[in-house]
């Protein structure tokens, strides 16, 4: 085991290099395989080291993967939500920030603004891990692309072998689940096939995209999936923009992951899904519950992967 590195977060995609990502890929798949085997792991167990989770969005998979994630192995964890928190309410974020990181190791934060836990973080004495933005997903992607690696290795058994040169489709919002696909494109080697509906775009400045040949716009979604290697969406309010449910709705309306979509990308294509999934909305249940979807796979992995972070956070490359 090495020493533990200096103090990073881990707040976009960007954040980390691609050799990173070939280590955290191996360590979710070694911690995967001892979750499955019932084989105890806990690095976190002595000394006992603790979650702190703030959530100003709430969520069923964000919570449960953290929380069993950081109690298996080994470590305890402080849940707060805004009724238990005041985060940038009654007292400035980087007070709170200042005061939680000397209380626990590690701290992940799901809200609104990326400014917000940018702002905590840079008054943190611990690492912090971005659980969702209204900008990015970093731990979401983290998971999809863990969840294709093991779905489709590489001969060569290196986990960006198995990334390097895919295509996958993008269909739907414009939103933090697509910008940090184009962050991870333009890192890792692959293409994305970007399709919205006219107003709801990716935006690859706010993304810092540098390389615009990591990324192709389509104004038809059956176009996007020609040949892709892995199909996804999300669903078409995100949370935050319930105001708009309507209006959406209706611009979206072609937008919908069908099986005649899934027949123009390859025949081994995968469908995900970070959930929750409205079936008849952005995807169909013939898709969703199809021979084709992992989403099951990639919620699961979720737990793994960030397992998989939080190590390397906290205690660095392990061997």
């Amino acid at each position: 085991m090495s020493a533990p590195m200096s103090i990073r977060h881990y707040l976009q995609f960007k954040d980390f290099t691609a050799d990173e990502y070939a280590h955290l890929f191996e360590r979710a798949a070694f911690i995967k395989r001892k979750f499955k085997a019932v084989e105890k792991y806990q690095p976190f167990a002595d000394p006992d080291r603790t979650l702190a989770m703030i959530f100003e969005k709430a969520s069923t998979r964000t919570r449960v993967s953290f929380e069993a994630g950081m109690y298996q192995m080994g470590g305890s964890v402080v849940h707060l939500t805004t009724g238990d928190s005041q985060l940038g309410r009654a007292e400035p974020i980087e007070d709170s920030a200042r005061v939680i990181s000397r209380m626990v190791d590690i701290v992940m934060i799901r809200t609104f603004e990326q400014a917000k836990i940018e702002r905590f973080a840079a008054h943190s004495r611990v690492p912090v891990i971005n659980g969702l933005t209204n900008e990015f997903h970093p731990c979401q992607i983290l998971a999809d692309l863990f969840t294709l690696v093991e779905y489709r290795p590489a001969a060569s058994g290196k986990p960006l072998d198995a990334i390097r040169g895919k295509v996958v489709a993008w269909v739907g919002d414009g939103n933090n689940m697509a910008n940090t696909w184009l962050q991870a494109a333009e890192l890792l080697g692959f293409t994305v096939h970007v399709s919205t509906p006219g107003g709801y775009e990716v935006n690859p400045a706010l993304a810092g995209i540098t390389k615009p040949d990591c990324f192709k716009v389509f104004a038809d979604p059956r176009e996007a999936c020609r040949g892709a290697d892995l199909v996804t969406t999300d669903v078409w309010t995100s949370m935050g923009f319930e105001a708009e449910n309507e209006v959406r709705r209706q611009a979206f309306a072609q937008w919908c992951v069908d099986e005649a979509m899934m027949a123009l990308a390859k025949p081994d294509a995968l469908f995900m899904h970070c959930l929750p999934a409205h079936r008849g909305e952005e995807v169909t249940a013939e898709v969703i519950d199809g021979p084709q979807s992992v989403v099951w796979d990639e919620a699961e992995n979720r737990m793994h992967a960030q397992k998989a972070l939080m190590e390397y956070l906290l205690l660095g490359r392990i061997a």
